[in-house]
């Protein structure tokens, strides 16, 4: 039987032979593994034609009302989620920009004729709280010719744009013939698109968005 070692010999040589497992481990493991345990970034997408030329004087998040006009959709939707880097911490004080077409498939711009109803708003922005969250009262969004029903999203933090991409309806049958929503492989289609489920005050759809900083 082996003599039993005092607890601060034991202590020692089992620190010991960390050290050397640790000198035989490659180099670059560590550095590896923390990127093997960084977050996906949610995939980026085109601006498009639309986004505005000069921001809108009402552009907060509720989309359903413009100055004192107030929009009245088919569907209601709240769309919402959270903004972290790939790191999974919150990006606090970064800004979150949508714009979308009206029900009738068109958007406040000039290269749109500007004949989006007057009452929706459109465009809105909200800047994130320290959870990362985000949340915007709008319209279910609505399909137009050559185009699935989409939302357009903008990142932005300190000026920059962290990211430009467009959020999906899931189950919606325009997507499988939408070229931009194809051309995204699995694993990103799913990132960008969400459910729609129905409730008491419309639909409500969450996306988890992921940026580089």
């Amino acid at each position: 039987m082996p003599p039993i070692l005092p607890a601060s010999r034991r202590s020692l040589l089992l620190q010991g032979a960390g050290v050397v497992i640790a000198s035989s481990l490659p180099l670059g493991w560590g550095a590896a593994r923390a990127q093997a345990a960084a977050l996906r970034p949610t995939p980026s997408q085109t601006e498009g034609p639309f986004y505005p030329i000069a921001l809108p004087a009402d552009r907060d998040a509720d989309l359903l009302r413009n100055g004192r006009a107030v929009y009245t959709p088919r569907q209601v939707a709240w769309v919402g989620g959270t903004v972290t880097d790939t790191q999974g911490r919150p990006l606090a004080g970064g800004v979150v920009e949508i714009w979308q077409c009206d029900e009738a498939g068109h958007y406040h711009h000039p290269g749109d004729g500007d004949r989006a109803d007057a009452a929706f708003q459109g465009f809105g922005q909200v800047t994130l709280a320290r959870d990362g969250r985000f949340r915007f009262r709008t319209l279910k969004p609505a399909p137009y010719t050559g185009r699935t029903p989409h939302i357009h999203v903008k990142v932005k933090l300190g000026g920059r744009e962290l990211l430009t991409t467009q959020f999906y309806v899931q189950g919606d049958p325009g997507n499988a013939r939408d070229a931009l929503w194809r051309r995204l492989d699995a694993e990103a289609q799913a990132a960008l698109t969400r459910p729609f489920v129905p409730g008491p005050d419309g639909f409500s759809a969450d996306y988890a968005v992921v940026v580089r900083t």
